[in-house]
This record gives structure tokens, sequence and C-alpha cells, in this order.
């Protein structure tokens, strides 16, 4: 029963990071998500079902479209895996449950976040400001504060820590760090909580360094040339939504 309730939600994390790429090519462009459906960027054809099943249809018609033949970007692959993948983590992580529900579409905002911050280097307003308010009045549902998600108190202390934090980085940078970072970090304390807020800085910076390094090292990156930080917070998000309290406990012990 376990093995097949991972199935499922492996499918239908499938099926929502093939949303997410859609999010991720319309919300930028400010493009209705709803009309028209998809079709090629390149060749303007209505994409069929076959063309649209996520992850196989990539890799039946080996990225590329099927009826003109240009390159699909391997972001949608990629998306749709770690999307699929994360749900089934997620599920095992907290079975049935409210918690687990609310988690999954926390999960599929930082994942969009993530994609459009990564190739726009845009944190959209539209992304965050619902979201805040949302996680805000979905807190409540968490009494006891012991999950991934985090109660009423811990939310507001944790979202007021993220976003007054990296207002002062953003103030002390002189806007060395963008306006979108610091609602992104408010965004990501509502969700978290306090003290997993600064599980996920602390990853993102951690993160964000060793991908700069790296990039500099490959000539990639020349230095004083900035990289979106939205990917990083993002990814840290999810790593304190998953093990944020574990994390806190193992510092706490060495402490």
């Amino acid at each position: 029963m376990l093995i097949s309730w991972i199935i499922f939600f492996f499918i239908l994390g499938a099926i929502l990071g093939s949303f997410i790429n859609m999010l991720s090519d319309r919300l930028p462009a400010k493009k209705s998500i709803i009309t028209p459906g998809s079709g090629c960027d390149v060749c303007g054809k209505r994409l069929g079902i076959a063309d649209l099943i996520p992850i196989f249809s990539y890799i039946f018609l080996k990225g590329r479209c099927r009826y003109c033949g240009a390159g699909i970007p391997q972001r949608a692959l990629w998306v749709e895996i770690a999307t699929a993948c994360l749900f089934g983590l997620f599920w095992v992580m907290l079975g049935p449950s409210v918690e687990l529900g609310i988690s999954l579409l926390y999960l599929c905002v930082f994942i969009t976040l993530f994609v459009i911050d990564l190739e726009k280097g845009l944190i959209l307003n539209v992304i965050i400001y619902p979201f805040m308010v949302l996680a805000l009045l979905l807190s409540p549902l968490y009494l006891q504060g012991d999950g991934l998600l985090a109660n009423l108190s811990s939310s507001f202390f944790g979202g007021l820590t993220g976003f007054g934090l990296f207002l002062l980085i953003y103030i002390a940078s002189r806007g060395g760090m963008g306006e979108g970072d610091i609602k992104m970090a408010g965004f990501i304390g509502l969700v978290c909580g306090f003290p997993n807020i600064f599980v996920a800085i602390f990853a993102g910076i951690v993160l964000g360094g060793l991908a700069a390094a790296g990039l500099m090292l490959s000539g990639k990156r020349r230095k004083g040339q900035t990289i979106p930080f939205g990917p990083f917070l993002a990814v840290g998000a999810v790593t304190a939504m998953l093990f944020g309290s574990q994390i806190m406990e193992w510092y706490l012990a060495l402490a």
C-alpha cells in the first residue's frame, strides 16, 4: 500500500510539475494561464495529449517538438522529475493529513519561484503577496507547531525575522540585494516559522556561495557579477520544511 501511494504522489507531482513549467513561462510574460492551450513556442502547433504526458513525452520525443523538431528546454523535464520525487518524499514524511496538502501547495510555489528567478531574475509579486497572506491565514491550523509547518506565533515571528534580516542586508548593501529577496525571505519565514527560518536562510547562503564559487572557477561568472539568490532561498525553504526541526536540534545539541 505504501508503494502504491508513493507512485500516486510521484505521478501527481509530475503532473503538477508540468503545470509549474507552464506558470514559469506565462507568469513572467503576463500571459493568461488558462488560454490558449499548450503549443510549441517555435511552430505554434497546438500540442496533443500524447505530447503532454509528464516526463514520458519528453523522453519519447527525445526533447524535440513532434511537428517541427525544435528543441524543448531541458528544464521542462527536470522540473517534472524534481516535483514528482519531492511529492513522494513529502508523502513518506507526512502521510495522509491536511498538513500534507498545504505543504505540497507551498512546495509548488517554491519550485515556481525557483524556476522564474533562475531564468528571469524575477520574484513576482503576483505569487509572493497572495501566498504570504495565505500562509498567515492557514497557520492557526497547526496548533502544536511540531510538524513541517509553523503555527501562528511561529509563523508571525518567522516572517518578521526573515523580512527584517533581509531588509537590513538590503539597506547595508545599498541595494546590493533585490527587493524580491526581502519579500521571499518573509514568505519563507511565514511558512517555516521561527527558528526554522534560520535553517532556510543558512542553507540558501551556503548553496548560493558554493554555486557562485563554482561559476567563478569555471569562468561562467566574473567577480562582481551577481546571480539570482531566490533559487537558493527556495531550496533552503524546502530543506527547512523537511528537516528544519532535526537540524535545529542537532545544532543546539552541539552548542
